[in-house]
């Protein structure tokens, strides 16, 4: 089997969980290079990435970029890089020659579900299905972008910051919810990218239960304390979801902790 997507990106990391579960169920070729999110300073960002170690350290200083997200110090990026991806993060897809950049989690997860030959986890042929998968797609990134900012301002939480990620948990959850009222996956009766993005980015949120003394120590309670009685589908979707071989495989035990929480 060739290498259909390429994924550069600090590891472990969930939101390549998405790519790694949806090649799997696919039987596309996903290869995925990177480092512990501390060490990727030290290494050279490209579609051939590297550890500066085996770059010319004459050539570093052309690579020299002030980090302006999520790390600390200067990071190395080729120019090719930069130019497949822009917005100069992580996780980053390219094709299997590297000439085209994928950006955003899903977006690569979307890529990997495309370089199939069979698109069921997308929609099929049907293209209003594929809209529809789209919409959750879009609703879980917009929860994924809140829970990031929470997630690292967990030690210095205010009443802002906290009523507006309760807000937003609230609504998504309570989308989700619905949209399995009827149906035995998000969109309809199959297994979708949207399933797959779903459980990769809302189990990282339950994490916040590893926290909950740093929560509870700054006078609020976890947001998702009540999370099984609240959401009884999502949980029991979530739980169904994370049996399957094919997510145990990649995601192995990372939930275990959290679904065994005890108020």
């Amino acid at each position: 089997m060739t290498e259909d997507i390429r994924i550069f990106s600090y590891l472990p990391n969930p939101r390549v969980w998405k790519s790694l579960i949806t090649a799997k169920l696919a039987e596309v070729e996903v290869k995925v290079i990177g480092d512990k999110p501390r060490n990727l300073p030290k290494w050279l960002w490209d579609f051939d990435a590297k550890k500066l170690e085996d770059v010319d350290s004459n050539e570093l200083t052309k690579y020299k970029r002030e980090s302006k997200r999520g790390f600390k110090g200067d990071l190395y990026k080729t120019n090719e890089f930069l130019d497949k991806h822009p917005f100069g993060t992580v996780p980053a897809g390219f094709n299997s020659d590297g000439t085209v950049g994928i950006f955003e989690s899903n977006s690569i997860m979307r890529a990997v579900a495309r370089a199939s030959d069979n698109h069921d986890l997308y929609g099929g042929t049907d293209k209003l299905t594929q809209s529809r998968i789209d919409s959750f797609l879009d609703a879980n990134l917009v929860f994924a972008r809140e829970f990031q900012v929470y997630v690292l301002e967990l030690t210095e939480l205010n009443d802002y910051l906290y009523k507006r990620m309760t807000s937003v948990y609230l609504f998504y959850l309570d989308g989700i919810e619905k949209a399995l009222t009827d149906n035995s996956y998000i969109v309809g009766n199959e297994l979708s990218i949207a399933d797959i993005s779903f459980v990769c980015d809302f189990a990282q949120f339950l994490r916040e239960r590893d926290s909950e003394e740093i929560i509870n120590s700054q006078g609020y309670e976890i947001i998702s304390k009540n999370f099984e009685e609240e959401f009884p589908r999502v949980c029991k979707h979530l739980m169904k979801l994370c049996q399957k071989q094919e997510f145990k495989d990649v995601m192995q035990d990372y939930l275990d902790k959290a679904l065994a929480y005890k108020k």
